[in-house]
């Protein structure tokens, strides 16, 4: 169903060429698409607003416009991405009538439409800054893994959290599930631009985690639970896998 806010939502995927374990990873073959065109059109199955790419490479601009979606040129020097869609944001809509910004990160080929879905849900409370997803660890092998991000927060509902804090260490203690972090992103748009003007925070440099940028300004993150991790593509294995993710979607 479509979003009832779509003409104020923008969709906004970032996409970089720099990458150092799969070098020019958004123009990589998947199933017959560049990655970064998959990606754009799970973020138009979602039909939750305009989507619009943030590239830094002309042959990615070309690519993505080739096959029919908005592209938009930004710098080759942001540190993030939220650096970067807030730069693409201001290019795609100056006179400001976007309310909410979704952030798909450009190397989730295979995220599904419930869980763009479901980070907008948590806007629905005004108080909400940020939104984002989470999924609960069931390997314990995850929980002590410092590339797995885990989300510590109150429990709102059976589905949602308000985020305390994020860490890679093993947390909390004690009896209770664990909660990894997915990175995508739903901002109020003066949320986003706030966040921006921030700069890296203590804890932020400390755990190496973007987001608690936003935490230690005092910016409120719900956490929408859901109930799968969406690949991250970020090796040939992984595109591997992502090739064979959409070869048995298509069947």
């Amino acid at each position: 169903m479509r979003n009832p806010a779509f003409n104020q939502t923008l969709v906004l995927i970032p996409a970089r060429m720099a990458s150092t374990r799969l070098p020019g990873k958004p123009l990589a073959d998947l199933n017959g698409l560049p990655m970064i065109v998959q990606v754009a059109h799970r973020a138009r199955e979602a039909d939750v607003g305009r989507v619009i790419v943030a590239v830094d490479d002309q042959r990615v601009l070309d690519v993505v416009k080739g096959a029919g979606f908005e592209a938009v040129m930004t710098r080759q020097d942001h540190q993030s991405g939220s650096d970067r869609i807030f730069e693409a944001v201001a290019a795609a809509d100056p006179d400001g009538k976007v309310e909410y910004v979704v952030n798909v990160q450009g190397d989730l080929p295979t995220i599904e439409v419930d869980a763009v879905h479901a980070s907008l849900r948590p806007m629905e409370n005004p108080a909400v800054d940020i939104a984002t997803l989470t999924v609960e660890i069931d390997n314990e092998a995850d929980k002590a893994n410092p590339n797995i991000v885990k989300v510590v927060g109150s429990p709102l509902s059976d589905t949602r959290l308000k985020a305390l804090y994020f860490t890679r260490a093993t947390a909390p203690t004690g009896p209770g599930p664990l909660y990894h972090h997915i990175g995508l992103y739903t901002y109020r748009r003066a949320a986003l631009e706030r966040f921006v003007s921030l700069g890296p925070s203590v804890l932020e440099t400390r755990e190496r985690l973007e987001q608690l940028r936003a935490l230690e300004a005092g910016m409120r993150i719900d956490v929408e639970i859901v109930d799968s991790i969406p690949l991250g593509v970020d090796t040939p294995e992984d595109l591997e896998k992502a090739r064979a993710i959409l070869a048995s979607r298509s069947l």
